[in-house]
């Protein structure tokens, strides 16, 4: 980049930069951006396909995930990574949506163009969008259904809408009743869900069908001593955050030994020391110990000739999800304990699933804590059956949470078109023409489902239109039958959050992708320490 200046071209930018302005910028920005919209296209609805994308080492990954598939893929692009951020935010939010969301954003980006090239300015059409989305955000939230937590059977057919599509829908009647059951567990009376509460183990091997929901937690360990109890039933749990062995000293300690009976001696010490710990553990009555630090094997040898089950090395998240389960508490020190921070389950027992040894800990009076066990054919359906389980329990637990729902099908997107049209005609000015690219883009929703499905996209908008017109707002695209059916009675919703966070999150990155004119590059940077080469020596240097 270089500015004449009296004859003489002043260079500000280092070597090996670029730059592109104006049109040419943003050309390439919508460009970008577009290509990453339509790279996830194909897979929206029930009738999508699959991408299988392998990545550099030759791991493949084969997913309808929108955000997978953007995570996955290696882009360089500026404006295209800011496109995957869109998909990133809408995963973390509201777990579903997330090629809607890209979508859109590709389809207003496209109508911004038409704007363009009518001379109207960026920031004009920025307004405009911005206008139409605070708008849409308005009528959705009048046009949502309200729902009780409590309707298990609306939550199903939520979960099952976000299942659709995928590669569990084989079974998806059991799937949905795992996922609403784990919900219904885990909500706290204020009606928030977490889900870190909800551990999901995955285990290749049996099919679909055999993915099961434990009342209670699963741990992929197993215990501490082969002798110990493979079954404990009506079992006393202690979860302990220390070790049960010998304590070392803190400091550098010499232990200066004359005699061969002193040695014995220390060592009888060391044996008597975690005998007295164990002492303590079987003292209170407990049958089952989880310990997230070490057991030493005298430790091991003591509490199997107990009779007691016990683990070792369980993760932090293992131990605070198995006290919310069996209302245990987690003791910090052997000297503390009492039998009233045991937890109790109906039953503990180590259970061989795939070859691996699992402990359940199941049957628990009122777990606030829960797995759930995926099982599939192969490792990249057992894979697939997790993301989509995942998504299924987020959709479940924002509405939950936030107790709205809208119908699928490209209904809200079809109602949003038509009232967005209208309003722009209230507004008038340049912002009129922007709200109107918005509405439209709005329609790119029902379109691509049609096209996923080898319909007419351009016959089933007409139809979809003209039933919103007549007031049918709950009509939504049956890509089974080919024409517009109501989706409440079909069963086909969705949280009301997953459609604003897309809409939001669509408009936004419009925006920002709008208002740039300028990509300047830098070159790529020279090695650590001020351009020294791997040697050492200055560039030039290297006669001496």
């Amino acid at each position: 980049m270089s500015q004449q200046l009296g004859g003489q071209p002043i260079i500000i930018l280092r070597e090996g930069s670029t730059k592109s302005h104006g049109q040419e910028a943003q050309d390439s920005n919508f460009a970008a951006a577009r290509a990453v919209a339509t790279a996830v296209q194909s897979t929206l609805g029930p009738r999508g396909m699959d991408k299988m994308l392998v990545d550099g080492i030759g791991d493949i990954t084969i997913t309808n995930d929108g955000v997978t598939i953007l995570k996955e893929m290696d882009i360089e692009h500026p404006a295209a990574k800011m496109m995957v951020e869109i998909a990133k935010t809408q995963d973390a939010e509201v777990g579903d949506g997330t090629t809607t969301a890209v979508i859109l954003a590709g389809e207003l980006l496209k109508n911004a163009e038409g704007l363009l090239k009518q001379k109207i300015h960026p920031t004009s059409i920025a307004e405009g969008y911005r206008m139409a989305a605070e708008k849409a955000l308005v009528l959705l939230d009048k046009y949502a259904i309200t729902v009780k937590p409590t309707d298990t059977a609306m939550l199903k057919k939520i979960a099952e809408t976000a299942l659709t599509g995928k590669n569990s829908e084989v079974a998806k009647e059991h799937l949905c009743d795992i996922i609403v059951k784990a919900i219904t567990f885990v909500t706290d009376a204020d009606g928030i869900a977490d889900l870190a509460h909800i551990s999901v183990e995955k285990k290749v091997g049996g099919s679909v069908d055999d993915s099961v929901l434990i009342e209670g937690m699963v741990i992929d360990k197993e215990r501490g001593h082969p002798n110990m109890p493979k079954i404990v039933k009506d079992a006393k749990i202690l979860l302990l955050n220390a070790a049960l062995e010998f304590k070392k000293t803190e400091v550098n300690a010499k232990i200066n030994i004359s005699s061969p009976g002193q040695a014995q001696a220390f060592l009888d010490g060391e044996e008597h020391m975690v005998h007295a710990m164990v002492e303590k553990v079987i003292k209170s009555k407990a049958n089952v110990v989880f310990c997230q630090k070490g057991i030493d094997d005298v430790a091991l040898h003591y509490l199997t000739k107990a009779g007691i089950l016990a683990v070792r090395r369980l993760k932090k998240s293992d131990i605070e999800n198995i006290a919310r389960a069996t209302g245990a508490k987690i003791v910090n020190s052997v000297d503390t304990i009492t039998a009233k921070d045991l937890g109790t389950a109906g039953l503990v027992e180590q259970k061989t699933v795939s070859g691996d040894e699992m402990i359940y800990v199941s049957k628990c009076k009122n777990p606030k804590a829960v797995s759930i066990i995926v099982r599939g054919g192969t490792e990249h359906v057992v894979d697939e059956l997790d993301r989509a389980i995942h998504d299924a329990l987020m959709v479940v637990s924002v509405v939950v949470a936030g107790k709205k729902i809208v119908p699928g099908g490209g209904a809200p997107e079809t109602e949003l078109s038509l009232r967005l049209r209208e309003y722009a005609s209230t507004v008038g000015g340049r912002n009129q023409l922007a709200i109107e690219a918005f509405a439209s883009a709005m329609e790119i929703v029902p379109r691509v489902l049609a096209e996923n499905s080898g319909l007419d996209p351009i016959d089933m908008l007409v139809n979809l239109r003209a039933a919103h017109e007549s007031g049918k707002k709950s009509f939504g695209l049956d890509v089974i039958a080919g024409k517009p059916a109501d989706m409440l009675k079909a069963g086909v919703v969705e949280p009301l959050r997953v459609k604003t966070q897309a809409i939001s999150s669509a408009a936004e990155a419009a925006v920002m992708i709008l208002r740039i004119d300028d990509v300047i590059t830098a070159s790529k940077s020279a090695a650590p320490g001020g351009g020294m080469p791997p040697g050492g020596m200055p560039p030039g240097m290297g006669g001496y």
